[in-house]
């Protein structure tokens, strides 16, 4: 067991020296409210997997890192790329956002059932920016402060909220960067 706990935190590990040099999605910022910032992405495509509620579960994260260390059907590694999203909802899924040289037709099909590959057309968020370790009630704490801000301003949204973490988890909880987001209307 505690071997299969350790294997994400290797990985990760070992690719934390170039953390500060992974790529992220590319959006403008629209509006500032505060701590809350709506922002506007371009279209991506991300790896997706099927996950519950809990943050900390890291059995979505093993499927999607076997799917960018080879676990394809070309046995093609995929760098890495932050942050790691997970949406916190009853049918709920952790993805990674994959490099944007890559377009659905020269991706490599994963191996694993469970993982599939979504083009994400640009969407309009709010994203409220905290540190520290995304724990449930940090999160349910952030939410809420978004969501408030959202209800003052009369900004609708669409769908669940996701948290997104952008370090290792060895990363010092004071220099961990994480957001909560959710669409919005434009």
């Amino acid at each position: 067991m505690f071997v299969k706990a350790i294997i994400p935190a290797v990985i990760l590990f070992l690719i934390s020296a170039t953390v500060l040099s992974l790529e992220e999605p590319k959006y403008a910022a629209v509006q500032q409210l505060g701590e809350v910032e709506i922002r506007q992405y371009e279209s991506t495509i991300q790896a997706r997997t099927p996950m519950n509620d809990d943050v900390s579960d890291t059995q979505g994260f093993r499927a999607l890192a076997n799917y960018i260390f080879g676990g394809n059907d070309r046995e093609q590694e995929i760098a890495m790329t932050a942050p790691v999203e997970i949406q916190l909802a009853e049918d709920g899924y952790m993805a990674f956002t994959l490099p944007s040289e890559f377009d659905m037709a020269t991706l490599p099909e994963p191996d694993l059932a469970n993982v599939t590959l979504l083009e994400v057309p640009g969407r309009r968020v709010a994203a409220i920016p905290f540190s520290g370790w995304a724990t449930d009630g940090k999160v349910s704490e952030m939410t809420e402060k978004l969501m408030a801000v959202l209800a003052e301003n009369e900004i609708e949204t669409v769908g669940p909220p996701s948290v997104n973490q952008y370090d290792p988890p060895m990363t010092l909880p004071w220099n961990r960067r994480n957001e909560i987001i959710i669409e919005v209307l434009p």
